[in-house]
């Protein structure tokens, strides 16, 4: 078994919890609670952990609203898991910048293979090149000129 950096760790916990609210309707107070009580969270970054949780789960309707437009059903539709991994991704590329939208989109794709349905991460990575081209239009031009992509 290969070895997750604490950041994947953390990133994974945030998915589980966002799923655990979406499927629950627990407080997120609830879900950090039992989401570090986990096995393995000791090995995860604490910190991100909680800023993924809790910002994902500030204003959800916000975040969906942003990749609504690049899905072809509504957010409800989607699997719990495709909706919570796009809603921590989108918050992330939303609100830290200092992460290279690639990263995380890396990170959502290599989550939602680990979770997610069988083709879930091509439709994932699809939604999230869109959402990255509307959150993050710079970086996501610079890098294009950088390496001569269309």
């Amino acid at each position: 078994m290969s070895s997750k950096s604490a950041r994947r760790r953390a990133r994974e916990f945030a998915l589980q919890g966002v799923y655990q609210w979406l499927i629950s309707g627990n407080s997120v107070p609830q879900i950090e609670d039992q989401v570090q009580q986990a096995a393995g969270f000791d090995k995860a970054d604490a910190a991100l952990f909680t800023t993924l949780l809790r910002g994902a789960l500030e204003a959800p309707a916000a975040l969906e609203a942003e990749f609504a437009p690049f899905i072809d059903r509504t957010v409800a539709e989607l699997s719990p898991i495709e909706r919570a991994v796009l809603t921590v991704a989108t918050y992330e590329l939303k609100h830290h910048v200092e992460v290279p939208y690639k990263v995380v989109i890396n990170e959502a794709i290599e989550l939602t293979k680990s979770y997610g349905g069988t083709d879930g991460h091509r439709f994932v990575n699809g939604v999230l090149d869109k959402v990255a081209a509307q959150l993050r239009s710079v970086e996501v031009e610079a890098r294009k000129a950088q390496t001569g992509d269309k």
